[in-house]
């Protein structure tokens, strides 16, 4: 765990390193600003100790006059030093918001990408709201990091050495127990950081899995209304949000003893450096203006390293939100492109299903059992058959949603597990039974299917689609925004858009899955046609359960168990006696047949 939770701190580090690296140059300046800045805070201090010691060493007040000229001398000093620390802290703020706002975009950028490289399981698995927060915390960490980094390691490196080397020349036992002081600290800094990794982990699995109810019932508000879930999600919630509150105490509560212990460490060094310093002050080996010396330097230094316990209490934090993006980033999506995959060109349309085998995970049940199946160029094929029979398996694995146990799929002659995905989904249209539409405009939903097509070429596919007319009465027409997964459309309009976005990309392979249900009579015969329009000179894949809507194709395949019972015309299969197609047709014929 130990081993695996530093890995995760080390990979998470070197996302960041290479995206810093990009802007190598902004973050050198931006460092030599901090120094700059930093240098000149601390310069000032050995001007007040020329300032004290002038102040001691004064003669009688007739006389003090003759001070004035080297006492206004410190003065003009300090205020040219101030104004050069003012203005390397200018150039500083100025370089850290470019070099951090680039950097935080390009991280974004990066997770969005390699996020969307995952397989649909992957999504499936994951709830929408926790994967977002994850990047979220992924990119504000780096944003943590790269703060503490710029105004206050570095700050408290660059004062601890200039701070040590001065009171070195000024007595070297005050900066060797200073020393001794600042790595017992920062180690008892250091073991407290780490011990607390992993329950800062245990609270953002809790906050996590807080956060996904939460998005979960949200998206289902529905559900728990009208299923009268409230109480019961309430009682849910409230358990989730009890781990998250006794987690976060824990946290915290470590925290406060270790500020505790901070106190004391502060305290005794300080205690110790001023009895030191009076014995030596004693001996005459220190002067006032050392003394003013030492208690600048110690309360800038105190003030820095002070911080730095909670500074490296939320570098930690901050590396452990964004191990869990990391944990994604490192996760190789479970259906990849192989090694020199080409692109899938289709002529004719052809799929093969050879041998295929199909179940979920190694030792899951068996979905597809020794599958051999040939779909003929422009051939229209619908699949019927029970729930769980293994029909969208069959959609699943022609789309590479899922990689086979064995066998091979080609299409055209071409193994679709060695072509680029990219190019398997560009050559296949599917309309699902509950399209989800994007946040967008109508326009842009269905010209989601071909980004090149002009506003002509969606209008006509919308009036192809049947959608054209409720899409005009909407008061911005074609620029309507459908709301979140197209909420603001019932669900035959939703189904509409996604045909209209099939018709307009035109693929040579269609795949229809349940692409009428969500319509009601009227809607199914006003849009039939255009579905006929649509799956004229393509190969086209059926999935089915009314089965009036099948009734035309060139063949119908009845899946049971992954394996095929039956296959024939319409007209083949319900004239069989026993046949299930030919029973499933008494059932139904009178519902869906005048």
């Amino acid at each position: 765990m130990k081993t695996k939770k530093n890995n995760r701190i080390r990979e998470t580090l070197g996302f960041y390193w290479a995206e810093t690296k990009k802007y190598k140059w902004m973050a050198s300046f931006l460092i030599l600003a901090v120094v700059a800045k930093m240098v000149g805070e601390l310069i000032a201090p050995l001007f007040y100790k020329k300032l004290f010691n002038l102040l001691a060493s004064s003669p009688a007040l007739a006389d003090r006059t003759s001070l004035l000229a080297p006492l206004l001398a410190i003065v003009v000093w300090v205020a040219v030093i101030y104004l050069f620390q003012w203005v390397a802290m200018r150039f500083a703020n100025h370089l850290i918001a470019r070099f951090e706002t680039e950097a935080m975009a390009g991280l974004t950028n990066f997770c969005f990408a390699k996020l969307h490289l995952h397989s649909f399981s992957f999504f499936n698995n994951n709830f929408t709201g926790t994967l977002t927060k994850k990047i979220k915390y992924f990119t504000g960490a780096y944003e943590a990091i790269i703060d503490r980094l710029v105004w206050d390691i570095i700050p408290f490196i660059v004062s601890a050495i200039v701070i040590l080397v001065v009171l070195a020349f000024t007595n070297i036992w005050i900066s060797i127990a200073l020393l001794i002081w600042m790595i017992v600290f920062l180690t008892v800094n250091g073991f407290f950081a780490v011990s607390k990794l992993k329950y800062a982990a245990i609270r953002n699995a809790a906050e996590s899995e807080n956060s996904g109810l939460l998005a979960d019932t949200v998206v289902n508000n529905a559900n728990v209304k009208l299923f009268t879930g409230y109480d019961n999600e309430l009682k849910s919630f409230a358990v989730s949000a009890d781990k998250v509150k006794k987690s976060r105490f824990f946290v915290w509560n470590i925290e406060n003893q270790f500020g505790a212990v901070q106190d004391i460490l502060a305290s005794a060094i300080e205690i110790f450096i001023i009895y030191l310093a009076i014995r030596l002050w004693m001996k005459g080996l220190i002067t006032i203006g050392d003394f003013a010396l030492i208690q600048a330097y110690l309360l800038n230094l105190f003030y820095k390293i002070w911080g730095l316990g909670n500074v490296m209490r939320r570098i930690f934090q901050s590396l452990s939100d964004a191990e869990e993006m990391t944990e994604i980033l490192l996760t190789p999506p479970e259906v990849q492109d192989v090694v020199g995959a080409k692109k899938l060109k289709v002529k004719s349309g052809e799929i093969n299903f050879s041998n295929v085998v199909f179940r979920y995970g190694d030792k899951g049940r068996t979905v597809i059992d020794n599958l051999n199946l040939q779909i003929r160029p422009g051939e229209k094929v619908a699949f019927i058959g029970p729930s769980g029979a293994g029909k969208t398996t069959i959609i699943k694995l022609i789309l590479r949603m899922n990689d086979l146990s064995s066998g091979q799929i080609t299409i055209d002659g071409q193994d679709i597990s060695k072509v680029t995905q990219d190019s398997l989904w560009k050559n296949i249209s599917l309309v699902p039974q509950d399209p989800i539409l994007f946040h967008r405009t109508l326009k842009e939903n269905i010209r989601y299917g071909r980004p090149e097509a002009s506003d002509k070429q969606v209008i006509e596919a919308a009036k192809k689609a049947r959608c054209h007319d409720f899409i005009t009465r909407q008061e911005l027409g074609y620029d309507t925004y459908v709301g979140e997964r197209g909420i603001k459309l019932s669900g035959g309009e939703r189904q509409r858009v996604a045909i209209a976005r099939a018709i307009l990309r035109n693929a040579p392979i269609l795949v229809l899955d349940e692409a009428t249900s969500s319509l009601d009579s009227e809607s199914e015969h006003l849009i039939q046609e255009a579905l006929n329009e649509l799956m004229d000179g393509k190969t086209v894949l059926v999935v089915a359960h009314r089965l009036s809507t099948i009734r035309h194709v060139d063949r119908i395949i009845v899946i049971d168990d992954g394996q095929v019972i039956e296959e024939g015309t319409h007209e083949e299969l319900s004239n069989q006696t026993d046949g299930i197609y030919a029973k499933l047709w008494q059932l139904q014929a009178g519902g869906f047949i005048a």
